[in-house]
Protein backbone atom coordinates (compact mmCIF):
# COMPACT_ATOMS: atom_id res chain seq x y z
CA UNK A 1 0.00 0.00 0.00
CA UNK A 2 2.81 2.33 1.28
CA UNK A 3 5.06 1.53 -2.17
CA UNK A 4 1.81 2.25 -4.56
CA UNK A 5 0.96 5.59 -2.60
CA UNK A 6 4.64 6.40 -3.49
CA UNK A 7 4.12 5.87 -7.07
CA UNK A 8 0.73 7.86 -7.25
CA UNK A 9 2.08 10.50 -5.94
CA UNK A 10 4.80 11.91 -9.13
CA UNK A 11 1.77 10.97 -11.24
CA UNK A 12 -0.46 13.59 -9.48
CA UNK A 13 2.55 16.76 -9.34
CA UNK A 14 3.37 15.53 -13.37
CA UNK A 15 -0.43 16.62 -14.54
CA UNK A 16 0.15 20.27 -13.16
CA UNK A 17 3.53 20.35 -14.31
CA UNK A 18 2.54 19.20 -17.79
CA UNK A 19 -0.57 22.20 -17.73
CA UNK A 20 2.11 24.73 -16.83
CA UNK A 21 4.43 23.20 -19.64
CA UNK A 22 1.72 23.92 -22.37
CA UNK A 23 1.11 27.56 -20.63
CA UNK A 24 4.21 28.51 -21.37
CA UNK A 25 3.99 26.94 -24.99
CA UNK A 26 1.01 29.04 -25.79
CA UNK A 27 2.58 32.32 -23.81
CA UNK A 28 5.29 31.65 -26.21
CA UNK A 29 3.17 31.58 -29.23
CA UNK A 30 1.30 34.47 -28.43
CA UNK A 31 4.42 36.51 -27.36
CA UNK A 32 5.73 35.73 -30.50
CA UNK A 33 2.64 36.55 -33.51
CA UNK A 34 1.73 39.91 -31.03
CA UNK A 35 5.82 41.03 -31.02
CA UNK A 36 5.63 40.59 -35.22
CA UNK A 37 1.98 42.35 -35.42
CA UNK A 38 3.46 45.08 -33.45
CA UNK A 39 6.54 45.46 -35.82
CA UNK A 40 4.04 45.48 -38.90
CA UNK A 41 1.65 47.82 -37.50
CA UNK A 42 3.53 51.38 -38.79
CA UNK A 43 3.21 50.15 -42.48
CA UNK A 44 -0.06 50.92 -43.91
CA UNK A 45 0.43 54.34 -42.16
CA UNK A 46 3.37 55.48 -44.06
CA UNK A 47 1.18 57.63 -46.25
CA UNK A 48 -0.87 59.24 -43.82
CA UNK A 49 2.64 60.20 -42.14
CA UNK A 50 3.61 61.39 -45.71
CA UNK A 51 0.27 63.52 -46.31
CA UNK A 52 -0.21 64.80 -42.76
CA UNK A 53 3.35 65.48 -41.49
CA UNK A 54 5.15 65.81 -44.57
CA UNK A 55 7.63 62.94 -44.77
CA UNK A 56 9.45 61.89 -47.29
CA UNK A 57 10.11 58.73 -49.10
CA UNK A 58 13.65 59.68 -48.04
CA UNK A 59 12.96 59.58 -44.04
CA UNK A 60 10.33 56.57 -44.22
CA UNK A 61 13.72 54.77 -45.88
CA UNK A 62 15.31 55.73 -42.94
CA UNK A 63 12.64 54.36 -40.76
CA UNK A 64 13.86 50.78 -42.85
CA UNK A 65 17.30 51.32 -41.55
CA UNK A 66 16.95 52.15 -37.91
CA UNK A 67 14.62 48.90 -37.67
CA UNK A 68 17.35 46.71 -39.26
CA UNK A 69 19.72 48.30 -37.42
CA UNK A 70 17.39 47.58 -34.04
CA UNK A 71 16.86 43.85 -35.11
CA UNK A 72 20.33 42.77 -35.97
CA UNK A 73 21.86 44.82 -33.06
CA UNK A 74 19.82 42.35 -30.80
CA UNK A 75 20.00 39.45 -32.98
CA UNK A 76 24.05 39.57 -33.07
CA UNK A 77 24.22 40.86 -29.52
CA UNK A 78 21.56 39.46 -27.39
CA UNK A 79 20.50 36.61 -29.42
CA UNK A 80 22.25 34.08 -26.63
CA UNK A 81 21.63 35.89 -23.64
CA UNK A 82 18.10 33.79 -23.08
CA UNK A 83 20.63 30.72 -22.86
CA UNK A 84 22.03 32.73 -19.64
CA UNK A 85 19.37 34.56 -18.09
CA UNK A 86 16.30 32.57 -18.83
CA UNK A 87 13.64 32.61 -21.13
CA UNK A 88 11.31 34.32 -19.28
CA UNK A 89 13.46 37.20 -18.33
CA UNK A 90 14.44 37.71 -21.96
CA UNK A 91 10.92 37.60 -23.53
CA UNK A 92 9.78 40.01 -20.94
CA UNK A 93 12.29 42.56 -22.01
CA UNK A 94 11.89 42.05 -25.83
CA UNK A 95 7.79 42.83 -25.10
CA UNK A 96 9.03 45.63 -22.44
CA UNK A 97 11.33 47.25 -25.43
CA UNK A 98 7.84 46.92 -28.33
CA UNK A 99 5.92 48.58 -25.56
CA UNK A 100 8.10 51.25 -25.18
CA UNK A 101 8.34 51.57 -29.36
CA UNK A 102 4.48 51.88 -29.48
CA UNK A 103 4.29 54.68 -26.64
CA UNK A 104 6.80 56.24 -29.20
CA UNK A 105 4.52 56.00 -31.82
CA UNK A 106 1.19 56.80 -30.93
CA UNK A 107 2.28 60.65 -31.23
CA UNK A 108 4.17 60.26 -34.82
CA UNK A 109 4.72 63.87 -36.04
CA UNK A 110 8.43 64.39 -36.29
CA UNK A 111 10.59 61.91 -38.47
CA UNK A 112 12.82 61.54 -35.72
CA UNK A 113 10.29 59.96 -33.13
CA UNK A 114 9.51 57.87 -36.19
CA UNK A 115 12.85 56.82 -35.85
CA UNK A 116 13.46 55.96 -31.99
CA UNK A 117 9.76 53.91 -32.08
CA UNK A 118 10.85 52.09 -35.24
CA UNK A 119 14.80 51.16 -33.27
CA UNK A 120 13.15 50.39 -30.24
CA UNK A 121 10.59 47.75 -31.81
CA UNK A 122 13.72 46.91 -34.03
CA UNK A 123 15.38 45.54 -31.00
CA UNK A 124 12.53 44.10 -29.36
CA UNK A 125 11.72 42.18 -32.64
CA UNK A 126 15.41 41.07 -32.84
CA UNK A 127 15.30 39.91 -28.85
CA UNK A 128 11.80 38.35 -29.31
CA UNK A 129 12.94 36.34 -32.17
CA UNK A 130 15.48 34.58 -30.26
CA UNK A 131 13.99 34.22 -26.76
CA UNK A 132 10.57 33.46 -27.79
CA UNK A 133 11.30 30.65 -30.55
CA UNK A 134 13.78 28.84 -27.80
CA UNK A 135 10.67 29.34 -25.81
CA UNK A 136 8.60 27.64 -28.10
CA UNK A 137 11.11 24.42 -28.96
CA UNK A 138 11.79 23.94 -25.10
CA UNK A 139 7.93 23.59 -23.97
CA UNK A 140 6.42 22.31 -27.49
CA UNK A 141 4.47 19.12 -26.87
CA UNK A 142 6.88 15.88 -28.33
CA UNK A 143 3.92 14.92 -30.29
CA UNK A 144 3.23 16.04 -33.05
CA UNK A 145 7.04 16.64 -33.83
CA UNK A 146 6.62 19.19 -36.88
CA UNK A 147 4.53 21.54 -34.36
CA UNK A 148 7.09 23.32 -32.74
CA UNK A 149 9.10 24.45 -36.17
CA UNK A 150 5.84 25.13 -37.97
CA UNK A 151 4.99 27.27 -35.19
CA UNK A 152 8.27 29.38 -34.69
CA UNK A 153 8.25 29.46 -38.36
CA UNK A 154 4.92 30.56 -39.27
CA UNK A 155 3.98 32.31 -36.23
CA UNK A 156 6.14 35.79 -37.31
CA UNK A 157 4.70 35.42 -40.74
CA UNK A 158 0.92 35.29 -39.13
CA UNK A 159 1.52 37.94 -37.12
CA UNK A 160 3.41 40.17 -39.69
CA UNK A 161 0.14 39.56 -41.70
CA UNK A 162 -2.87 40.26 -38.99
CA UNK A 163 -0.40 43.21 -37.84
CA UNK A 164 -0.70 45.01 -41.24
CA UNK A 165 -4.36 44.07 -42.16
CA UNK A 166 -5.29 44.96 -38.81
CA UNK A 167 -3.29 48.18 -39.16
CA UNK A 168 -4.94 49.48 -42.58
CA UNK A 169 -8.20 48.21 -41.25
CA UNK A 170 -8.19 50.75 -38.59
CA UNK A 171 -6.68 53.27 -40.21
CA UNK A 172 -9.76 53.12 -43.18
CA UNK A 173 -12.63 52.13 -40.62
CA UNK A 174 -11.59 52.81 -36.83
CA UNK A 175 -11.51 55.66 -34.99
CA UNK A 176 -7.82 57.57 -33.74
CA UNK A 177 -6.69 56.12 -37.43
CA UNK A 178 -3.04 57.00 -36.33
CA UNK A 179 -2.70 55.59 -32.55
CA UNK A 180 -5.71 52.93 -32.77
CA UNK A 181 -3.47 49.79 -34.07
CA UNK A 182 -0.85 51.55 -31.11
CA UNK A 183 -3.28 50.75 -28.46
CA UNK A 184 -4.40 47.51 -29.59
CA UNK A 185 -0.88 46.50 -29.75
CA UNK A 186 -0.02 47.47 -26.22
CA UNK A 187 -2.93 45.95 -24.77
CA UNK A 188 -2.03 42.48 -26.13
CA UNK A 189 1.66 43.43 -25.22
CA UNK A 190 0.52 43.62 -21.70
CA UNK A 191 -1.15 40.44 -21.59
CA UNK A 192 1.53 38.52 -23.45
CA UNK A 193 3.65 39.93 -20.65
CA UNK A 194 1.53 38.64 -17.85
CA UNK A 195 1.60 35.20 -19.53
CA UNK A 196 4.80 35.12 -19.48
CA UNK A 197 5.26 35.87 -16.54
CA UNK A 198 2.77 33.49 -14.95
CA UNK A 199 4.41 30.71 -16.97
CA UNK A 200 7.17 28.35 -15.76
CA UNK A 201 11.17 28.92 -17.11
CA UNK A 202 12.00 25.96 -19.03
CA UNK A 203 15.76 27.17 -19.41
CA UNK A 204 18.45 26.61 -16.19
CA UNK A 205 20.08 29.89 -16.16
CA UNK A 206 23.85 29.81 -16.74
CA UNK A 207 26.83 31.98 -16.11
CA UNK A 208 28.33 33.41 -19.31
CA UNK A 209 26.13 36.35 -20.00
CA UNK A 210 28.22 38.82 -20.79
CA UNK A 211 30.78 36.66 -22.97
CA UNK A 212 27.62 35.81 -24.95
CA UNK A 213 27.03 39.21 -26.02
CA UNK A 214 30.13 39.26 -28.06
CA UNK A 215 28.79 38.46 -31.71
CA UNK A 216 30.30 35.10 -33.57
CA UNK A 217 29.92 35.37 -37.19
CA UNK A 218 31.38 32.51 -39.29
CA UNK A 219 30.46 29.51 -41.29
CA UNK A 220 32.39 26.28 -41.74
CA UNK A 221 34.85 25.92 -44.28
CA UNK A 222 32.77 22.66 -45.75
CA UNK A 223 30.00 24.87 -46.86
CA UNK A 224 32.44 28.30 -47.68
CA UNK A 225 31.76 27.66 -51.80
CA UNK A 226 27.89 27.94 -50.92
CA UNK A 227 28.27 31.95 -49.10
CA UNK A 228 28.52 33.87 -52.52
CA UNK A 229 25.44 33.00 -54.38
CA UNK A 230 23.71 32.59 -50.79
CA UNK A 231 24.46 36.35 -50.27
CA UNK A 232 23.54 36.95 -53.77
CA UNK A 233 20.00 35.38 -52.70
CA UNK A 234 19.42 37.21 -48.90
CA UNK A 235 20.74 40.62 -50.21
CA UNK A 236 18.31 40.22 -53.41
CA UNK A 237 15.46 39.41 -51.47
CA UNK A 238 15.68 41.72 -48.67
CA UNK A 239 16.17 44.72 -50.33
CA UNK A 240 13.25 44.10 -52.01
CA UNK A 241 11.43 43.53 -48.42
CA UNK A 242 13.04 47.14 -47.66
CA UNK A 243 11.84 48.11 -50.85
CA UNK A 244 8.29 47.33 -49.77
CA UNK A 245 8.14 49.30 -46.61
CA UNK A 246 10.28 52.33 -47.99
CA UNK A 247 8.75 52.68 -51.35
CA UNK A 248 5.42 51.06 -51.57
CA UNK A 249 3.20 53.34 -49.76
CA UNK A 250 4.05 56.01 -52.17
CA UNK A 251 3.93 53.59 -55.09
CA UNK A 252 0.13 52.42 -54.39
CA UNK A 253 -0.82 56.06 -53.34
CA UNK A 254 0.74 58.06 -56.64
CA UNK A 255 1.29 55.06 -59.39
CA UNK A 256 -1.69 52.89 -58.66
CA UNK A 257 -4.21 55.63 -57.32
CA UNK A 258 -5.79 53.92 -54.44
CA UNK A 259 -4.91 55.83 -50.75
CA UNK A 260 -6.75 52.76 -49.13
CA UNK A 261 -4.48 52.00 -45.98
CA UNK A 262 -6.17 48.24 -46.03
CA UNK A 263 -5.50 48.20 -49.07
CA UNK A 264 -1.44 48.83 -48.68
CA UNK A 265 -1.87 46.48 -45.71
CA UNK A 266 -3.00 43.73 -48.20
CA UNK A 267 0.08 44.34 -50.45
CA UNK A 268 2.49 44.01 -47.42
CA UNK A 269 0.80 40.62 -46.61
CA UNK A 270 0.77 39.52 -50.38
CA UNK A 271 4.09 39.40 -50.08
CA UNK A 272 4.71 38.01 -46.88
CA UNK A 273 2.43 35.07 -46.73
CA UNK A 274 3.54 33.34 -49.89
CA UNK A 275 6.98 33.13 -48.50
CA UNK A 276 5.70 30.84 -45.82
CA UNK A 277 4.52 28.34 -48.61
CA UNK A 278 7.67 29.38 -50.94
CA UNK A 279 10.05 27.58 -47.93
CA UNK A 280 8.43 23.84 -47.63
CA UNK A 281 8.36 23.79 -51.81
CA UNK A 282 11.95 24.53 -51.85
CA UNK A 283 12.44 21.21 -49.97
CA UNK A 284 11.36 19.29 -52.70
CA UNK A 285 14.56 20.09 -55.04
CA UNK A 286 18.27 19.67 -54.20
CA UNK A 287 19.61 23.04 -52.54
CA UNK A 288 21.17 24.69 -55.90
CA UNK A 289 18.70 23.51 -57.49
CA UNK A 290 15.80 25.44 -54.87
CA UNK A 291 17.88 28.42 -55.04
CA UNK A 292 18.02 28.86 -59.33
CA UNK A 293 13.95 28.11 -59.37
CA UNK A 294 13.66 30.51 -56.32
CA UNK A 295 15.39 33.24 -57.95
CA UNK A 296 13.96 32.79 -61.23
CA UNK A 297 10.40 32.85 -59.94
CA UNK A 298 11.28 35.89 -57.84
CA UNK A 299 12.65 37.48 -60.74
CA UNK A 300 9.23 37.00 -62.68
CA UNK A 301 7.64 38.38 -59.85
CA UNK A 302 9.35 41.28 -59.55
CA UNK A 303 9.14 41.83 -63.84
CA UNK A 304 5.29 41.68 -63.26
CA UNK A 305 5.69 44.32 -60.30
CA UNK A 306 7.61 46.67 -63.31
CA UNK A 307 4.24 45.92 -65.66
CA UNK A 308 1.77 46.97 -63.15
CA UNK A 309 3.41 49.83 -62.09
CA UNK A 310 3.86 51.49 -65.67
CA UNK A 311 0.52 50.07 -66.74
CA UNK A 312 -1.19 51.34 -63.17
CA UNK A 313 -2.70 47.66 -62.93
CA UNK A 314 -3.62 46.95 -59.15
CA UNK A 315 -4.35 43.60 -59.49
CA UNK A 316 -1.35 42.49 -61.49
CA UNK A 317 0.55 44.30 -58.92
CA UNK A 318 -0.51 42.31 -55.74
CA UNK A 319 -0.10 39.13 -58.12
CA UNK A 320 2.92 39.79 -58.85
CA UNK A 321 3.65 40.81 -55.60
CA UNK A 322 2.61 37.10 -54.41
CA UNK A 323 4.72 35.36 -56.83
CA UNK A 324 7.68 37.09 -55.69
CA UNK A 325 6.96 36.20 -51.83
CA UNK A 326 6.25 32.85 -53.06
CA UNK A 327 10.13 32.84 -54.87
CA UNK A 328 12.04 34.69 -52.11
CA UNK A 329 10.45 31.81 -49.87
CA UNK A 330 11.85 29.10 -51.95
CA UNK A 331 15.11 30.68 -52.44
CA UNK A 332 15.73 32.05 -48.66
CA UNK A 333 15.14 28.48 -47.31
CA UNK A 334 17.30 26.61 -49.74
CA UNK A 335 20.22 28.77 -49.64
CA UNK A 336 20.05 28.79 -45.26
CA UNK A 337 19.32 24.63 -45.76
CA UNK A 338 22.90 24.75 -47.75
CA UNK A 339 24.78 26.80 -45.21
CA UNK A 340 23.46 24.44 -42.43
CA UNK A 341 23.73 20.96 -44.14
CA UNK A 342 25.08 18.62 -41.29
CA UNK A 343 25.78 21.82 -38.91
CA UNK A 344 26.28 20.69 -35.15
CA UNK A 345 24.70 22.74 -32.35
CA UNK A 346 27.99 24.66 -31.77
CA UNK A 347 28.53 25.57 -35.53
CA UNK A 348 24.61 26.89 -35.39
CA UNK A 349 24.56 30.09 -34.21
CA UNK A 350 27.52 31.55 -35.45
CA UNK A 351 25.86 30.61 -39.42
CA UNK A 352 23.01 32.33 -38.17
CA UNK A 353 24.85 35.47 -37.16
CA UNK A 354 26.60 35.26 -40.50
CA UNK A 355 23.47 34.80 -42.89
CA UNK A 356 21.26 37.65 -40.72
CA UNK A 357 24.14 40.06 -41.26
CA UNK A 358 24.14 39.41 -44.74
CA UNK A 359 20.00 39.78 -44.35
CA UNK A 360 19.63 43.10 -42.55
CA UNK A 361 22.39 44.71 -44.84
CA UNK A 362 19.94 43.73 -47.67
CA UNK A 363 17.70 45.50 -46.05
CA UNK A 364 19.49 48.44 -44.97
CA UNK A 365 21.93 49.54 -47.88
CA UNK A 366 19.67 49.40 -50.65
CA UNK A 367 17.33 51.34 -48.44
CA UNK A 368 19.98 53.77 -47.21
CA UNK A 369 21.30 54.05 -50.91
CA UNK A 370 17.81 54.19 -52.56
CA UNK A 371 16.25 57.10 -50.03
CA UNK A 372 18.92 59.33 -51.14
CA UNK A 373 18.61 58.89 -54.74
CA UNK A 374 14.46 59.40 -54.16
CA UNK A 375 15.54 62.81 -54.07
CA UNK A 376 16.47 63.33 -57.44
CA UNK A 377 15.10 59.70 -59.22
CA UNK A 378 11.27 58.84 -59.82
CA UNK A 379 9.45 56.09 -57.75
CA UNK A 380 9.60 54.38 -61.24
CA UNK A 381 12.90 54.77 -61.76
CA UNK A 382 13.84 53.11 -57.98
CA UNK A 383 11.29 50.59 -58.78
CA UNK A 384 13.90 49.33 -61.77
CA UNK A 385 16.61 49.52 -59.84
CA UNK A 386 15.57 46.69 -57.76
CA UNK A 387 14.56 45.30 -60.67
CA UNK A 388 17.90 45.58 -62.06
CA UNK A 389 19.27 44.11 -58.99
CA UNK A 390 17.11 40.96 -58.63
CA UNK A 391 18.16 40.25 -62.33
CA UNK A 392 21.84 40.00 -61.56
CA UNK A 393 21.27 37.85 -58.56
CA UNK A 394 19.14 36.02 -60.62
CA UNK A 395 21.53 35.55 -63.14
CA UNK A 396 24.71 35.30 -60.53
CA UNK A 397 22.10 32.30 -58.74
CA UNK A 398 21.46 30.78 -61.75
CA UNK A 399 25.04 30.24 -62.90
CA UNK A 400 26.88 29.57 -59.86
CA UNK A 401 24.60 27.54 -57.67
CA UNK A 402 26.30 24.47 -55.85
CA UNK A 403 25.59 22.09 -53.81
CA UNK A 404 27.51 20.33 -50.69
CA UNK A 405 30.79 18.76 -51.69
CA UNK A 406 30.85 15.31 -50.27
CA UNK A 407 33.58 12.80 -50.32
CA UNK A 408 37.22 13.32 -51.27
CA UNK A 409 36.58 14.06 -55.10
CA UNK A 410 35.33 17.65 -55.11
CA UNK A 411 32.12 16.37 -56.77
CA UNK A 412 29.52 18.32 -56.03
CA UNK A 413 26.31 16.52 -54.48
CA UNK A 414 23.71 17.14 -52.17
CA UNK A 415 22.55 14.66 -49.53
CA UNK A 416 18.87 13.79 -50.41
CA UNK A 417 18.35 13.06 -46.63
CA UNK A 418 18.43 17.03 -45.88
CA UNK A 419 16.87 17.75 -48.77
CA UNK A 420 13.39 15.97 -47.42
CA UNK A 421 13.27 16.25 -44.37
CA UNK A 422 16.48 15.92 -42.44
CA UNK A 423 17.12 16.03 -38.76
CA UNK A 424 18.38 19.98 -38.80
CA UNK A 425 14.84 20.68 -41.45
CA UNK A 426 12.82 21.56 -38.42
CA UNK A 427 16.01 24.07 -37.92
CA UNK A 428 16.30 25.62 -41.13
CA UNK A 429 12.69 26.04 -41.63
CA UNK A 430 11.80 27.95 -38.10
CA UNK A 431 15.24 30.52 -38.23
CA UNK A 432 15.04 30.85 -41.97
CA UNK A 433 11.81 32.15 -41.79
CA UNK A 434 12.59 34.10 -38.62
CA UNK A 435 14.41 36.20 -40.86
CA UNK A 436 12.04 36.86 -43.15
CA UNK A 437 9.69 38.30 -40.78
CA UNK A 438 11.86 40.28 -39.08
CA UNK A 439 12.81 42.24 -41.93
CA UNK A 440 10.06 42.86 -44.01
CA UNK A 441 8.35 44.64 -40.77
CA UNK A 442 11.19 46.77 -40.87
Amino acid sequence: MHGSMQNVVPVIKQVPRRRMIRLAFLSAVISLVVSFATAAAPIPLYNIYRTEDGFTNAGISMAVIANAVGTITALLVLGRLSNHLGRRVTAIASLSLLLLGCLLLLNVHEIDTLLAGRLLVGVGTGLASSSLTSYIVDAAPSKPEWLASVVSSQGPMLGVAIGAIASGAFAEFGPWPRELIYLVCICFLLLSVALVAISPETATPTPGAWRSLLPKVSVPARVRHLLPVAAAVFLATWASGGFYQAFMPALVQDELNSRSPLILGLVFAAYMTPSVLGAPIGGWFTSALAQRVGMIIFMAGMMGISTAILTGTLVLFITATMVAGAGQGIAISAATRGLLHASDQVERAPIFSTIYLLCYSGAAFPSLISGQLSNAFSLVQITFGYGGLALVATLFTVLGARNLHTGTTGNSTCDSSNDTGSPIRGTVSRESSLSRPTLNPN
